[in-house]
């Protein structure tokens, strides 16, 4: 039994067989997994997730009305591992009374607020495993002697409550964190783009006369597009380094990017060509945007040059170099990259649309970190099963849902694998289950480092 560290009888709390840090669709999914599999004839895996907002979300603040997924509805959170899923997209939509219409659609992507909606329907069917409003403060080692047997996840509520779940593995899924450039400080007049809906209602009422949308991927395509519609008096000026929006590459050759067995061949390839790899499909996903959106820009633009008023502006080879607030706006100065020459821009909002970066699980591990092995450059090793590598005094497996695109490639932590890569997740929480007992409870006074 783990150490006490007490010598009178310790209060006994439950022990779980997985705790899950975060409820985004990535953990969601598993969700769904591991509730399939205790329906089944196996041994239940008692499993309890995290989640610090009130309720499921997923990027709600760019849930603009007419947005479409970029990837297929068979991509959904169950389908590429259980065809027969009653989790599946299809199963919502007969659930909603629109799978014939949507049939008529004859559509692979579905717009983003539904298959939001999708997602709700998901977790409210598995919202036994989750507790919401609970944030993740700490998550420490339990120790017996030199061996780290438990990890204490240590949850805060709004209200201040704390308490404590006790776990043989961890699943983190903690999502992505938005990115701004280097010392730009986010403030009423100057966000990234995943507040834009929240933002709205106030921005109509201040009546806005111009916007700066920086950035030229999907995110800063649509904000822009948006804005300019949005606000049919407010100059819109996006500004971005290349020469123009990139078109994403979806082709049905590249789309082998995504699959489930590219991640077999990123894993075990060398080092040197895993970068070759990434360079060679970067336009699969970043900093590309979706052609037919691509094409209404540039009829907006021409449209607008026709009427002669000129509301939606390109600042294409182009940056930010300064950024400032003023009494009345923000005061931006664009640089052109070929020449230097700069155009100094009075806004009202400058929005960033400068993409995400996987949020580092260190700092939250805390001392459970030293015990995580590091490569040549200082990244995390993560097994084939996205379980970390750690010293092996650690008998629980600590998984990762996301950061894991230096190891297992492009489409690691994307929608695209998501209900292939739990399916793994679990195969390997199985397969790792000793044939010993496991009790059921643990004492609080277990040790801890």
């Amino acid at each position: 039994m783990p150490e006490t560290g007490t010598t009178h009888a310790a209060p006994q709390i439950p022990v779980y067989d997985l705790v899950g840090v975060g409820f985004g669709p990535s953990n969601l999914a598993l969700a769904i997994a591991l509730a399939e599999y205790n329906a089944g004839p196996g041994e239940p895996v008692t499993a309890q997730f995290l989640e610090r907002q009130p309720r499921f979300g997923w990027h709600r603040g760019m849930l603009i009305e007419d947005a479409t997924m970029q990837v297929s509805f068979l991509k959904d959170l169950a389908t590429m591992r259980n065809p027969t899923s009653e989790f599946s997209f299809l199963s919502y939509l007969h659930a909603k009374g629109r799978l014939v219409d949507f049939i008529n659609h004859k559509n692979l992507f579905p717009l983003r607020i539904e298959f939001h909606d999708y997602f709700e329907w998901c977790a409210a069917k598995v919202d036994d495993l989750v507790a919401y409003d609970s944030d993740v403060v700490a998550i420490e080692p339990v120790t017996d002697g030199d061996a780290v047997t438990y990890f204490d996840v240590r949850v805060r509520t709004q209200a201040g409550e704390e308490s404590v779940f006790r776990a043989r593995n961890l699943a983190i899924g903690t999502g992505l964190r938005p990115n701004l450039p280097e010392g730009v400080v986010p403030s009423e007049r100057i966000w990234h783009n995943h507040e834009l809906l929240y933002r709205v209602e106030k921005l109509e009422a201040a009546d806005p006369s111009r916007f700066v949308v920086v950035g030229a991927g999907q995110s800063a395509a649509e904000v822009t597009a948006f804005l300019h519609e949005r606000f049919p008096r407010a100059e819109v000026c996006s500004v971005f380094a290349r020469y123009g929006y990139s078109p994403a590459d979806d082709s049905s050759f590249a789309n082998r990017i995504f699959d489930p067995e590219a991640v077999d061949h990123f894993y075990d390839s060398p080092e040197a060509f895993k970068q070759r790899l990434v360079g060679y499909h970067a336009n699969t996903n970043y900093s590309a945007v979706d052609l037919d959106l691509i094409d209404e820009l540039y009829r907006r633009v021409y449209q607008e040059k026709v009427l002669g008023v000129e509301r939606l502006r390109m600042f294409n080879v182009s940056r930010p170099v300064e950024v400032t607030e003023t009494p009345d706006g923000v005061r931006a100065t664009i640089a052109t990259l070929t020449t230097g020459e700069q155009t100094v821009l009075d806004a009202d909002v400058v929005v960033y649309s400068t993409g995400y970066q996987p949020a580092d699980p260190t700092p939250l591990l805390g001392d459970l970190a030293e015990f995580c092995r590091r490569d040549h450059d200082g990244r995390l090793q993560i097994e084939r099963d996205y379980r970390l590598r750690t010293a092996d005094e650690v008998r629980g497996g600590i998984y990762l849902q996301g950061g894991t695109e230096h190891s297992h490639g492009i489409t690691s932590s994307l929608l695209s694998n998501t209900a292939v890569r739990v399916g793994e997740i679990l195969d390997s929480l199985l397969a790792r289950r000793t044939a010993a007992p496991k009790p059921e409870y643990a004492g609080t006074g277990a040790g801890t480092r």
